[in-house]
């Protein structure tokens, strides 16, 4: 018998989580949704003023970017959580789902209000005529003449918004929402293509059995069946709260573990979650946390445990653009994450994933190119490529007027794209991660950094305020302090992000243990 692909068995296993998390998020969007735009639709039927002032406010939202509104919704719950907090006592989690629900409800009012709109202000005016001819009230009619002729448009924009809510429902990952966008970012980041196509095809035939549910309710509704429609309802109810269950239980599983959107985060937070599992404590991770999220997400305490690096926290987070040495910026960094957020740093890991310009080696070699310094000249010629964020970091600034850096082009792409440009020679120089194994992979060099106007990286190990004193989470993970050089690291990296014989990351992460535990 043909074993099944691991990478296909793994999409699998993750799929009861992911789909139940991604159905309940959706369908809860746009009962909210619903909920909100019915009624503001009924109540400007006859108020042009509030009519137009509604659909520009929905048409405006709909412009703004699906993951930017979802962003931009958990610092802001974030700000209301710690005032409730002050004020009541009581604090809410501010990461995941609420950010998300409140993002996707936005998103599906605009088709629900204006389908309303025009399915109602469409209907025949001797319709109204004859239904106030024959004794009916202005309520009366709304609701027994009119509401039912202008059902298919209404239910047109229903179903258009419940495809739209399930298709941007995938970007919620990045703000701790477990979703089938869990498959494409980690699959995105690992050249796990299995993955990615699980992740779309999911979301794409979830969005097709909900068109068609909700086109079966529209017409049980055009014959009265009212027995139909109830069946139809309750199916609709049982599967968003079967999805319900599922996301909750999924959630409330102890301790909880951050990863930042990429690789080597999901080694590391898998290899923690294991060690707090052979110590007999149950954890979850939290994958693909955006970088501006996770931080914000530990102080807060929906997040128990992450790693972050330590020039990402001095630049980023203190806002810091002296330098010290290493061991200094260190204890600096852990004595004000204290005294800020009440955040431990636990320890360093024993490597360093620091920002490194590279390029190709043997076009490194022919323009005599060494250190960042041999850049300056060439620089006004070449495109460099980076991540999402590196181009609006403070590090990068410092390190163009450092060296007095000026390229023709600066491209952002997704990291894994990144490194292929620079080895296709779609992009000249690449800010590269120094333990990320794809450097040897392709035949990259990096280039030295003589003025050291890029700070240390190294991984550092952090507790949120809640868990700082907690003696069973620092026994478990007190042993991977100091105790993973880069090497390995590399390795472990290349493993998960190889596009050929892959590794996932749980795998990784036990190899790894398995290599510097000896």
């Amino acid at each position: 018998m043909t074993a099944l692909d691991p990478r296909i068995a793994d999409a699998l296993a993750h799929l009861p989580e992911y789909l139940g998390a991604h159905v309940m998020l959706s369908f809860s969007a746009l009962a909210l949704g619903l909920a909100l735009s019915l009624p503001l639709a009924l109540a400007s039927i006859n108020a042009p003023r509030l009519r137009w002032g509604m659909l520009a406010v929905a048409s405006v939202i709909q412009t703004i970017p699906s993951l930017a509104l979802l962003a931009l919704f958990y610092p802001l719950l974030l700000g209301l959580s710690l005032m409730t907090k002050t004020l009541t006592g009581a604090q809410f989690s501010a990461l995941g789902f609420l950010p998300s629900l409140l993002a996707l409800t936005l998103y599906s009012m605009l088709p629900i209000l204006r389908n309303t709109l025009t399915g109602l202000l469409g209907v025949d005016a001797a319709v109204k005529e004859a239904a106030m001819g024959v004794g009916m009230t202005r309520t009366q009619s709304l609701f027994q003449v009119e509401l039912p002729l202008a059902l298919p448009v209404i239910m047109a924009g229903i179903r258009t918004a419940a495809v739209l809510v399930i298709g941007t429902a995938t970007l919620s990952t990045p703000v701790g929402q477990t979703s089938l966008g869990n498959y494409i970012f980690a699959g995105l980041q690992t050249q796990n293509w299995v993955f990615v196509l699980f992740g779309c095809g999911a979301a794409a035939v979830l969005a097709l059995l909900t068109d068609q549910a909700l086109g079966l309710v529209e017409r049980l509704l055009g014959r009265r069946d009212r027995a139909r429609v109830f069946v139809a309802a309750a199916g609709v109810a049982l599967l968003l709260v079967a999805g319900g269950l599922t996301s909750l239980y999924r959630a409330d599983t102890g301790y909880v573990i951050g990863a930042k959107g990429f690789p080597e985060q999901y080694i590391l937070a898998a290899l923690m979650q294991q060690r707090l599992n052979e110590a007999g404590l149950a954890a979850t991770t939290r994958d693909d946390l955006g970088s501006a999220v996770i931080f914000n997400a530990l102080a807060a305490g929906d997040v128990d445990a992450y790693v972050d690096y330590s020039g990402t926290i001095w630049t980023n987070t203190m806002h810091r653009t002296d330098m010290l040495p290493r061991e200094a910026m260190l204890r600096e960094i852990g004595t004000w994450l204290q005294a800020n957020h009440g955040v431990r740093l636990l320890g360093p890991l024993g490597f360093e994933n620091a920002y490194v310009l590279a390029m190709r080696r043997d076009r490194a070699a022919a323009l005599g190119v060494h250190t960042i310094a041999d850049l300056a000249t060439l620089a006004p010629k070449m495109a460099v490529g980076g991540d999402y964020e590196i181009f609006a970091r403070p590090e990068w600034r410092k390190l163009r007027e450092a060296y007095g850096l000026s390229f023709r082009q600066e491209r952002q792409m997704q990291p894994l794209f990144m490194y292929k440009a620079v080895a296709d020679g779609e992009v000249d120089v690449i800010t590269a991660f120094s333990s990320d194994g794809r450097i040897s992979e392709f035949d990259l060099v990096t280039l030295t950094d003589p003025l050291t106007a890029i700070p240390p990286y190294d991984a550092i190990l952090l507790l949120a305020p809640s868990r700082g004193a907690d003696a069973a989470l620092t026994r478990a993970l007190q042993p991977l302090v100091g105790r993973i050089p880069v090497e390995r690291m590399r390795e472990a990296n290349l493993t998960v992000s190889r596009e050929s014989n892959q590794t996932p990351p749980a795998e990784a992460a036990r190899h790894l243990w398995t290599a510097v535990s000896k």
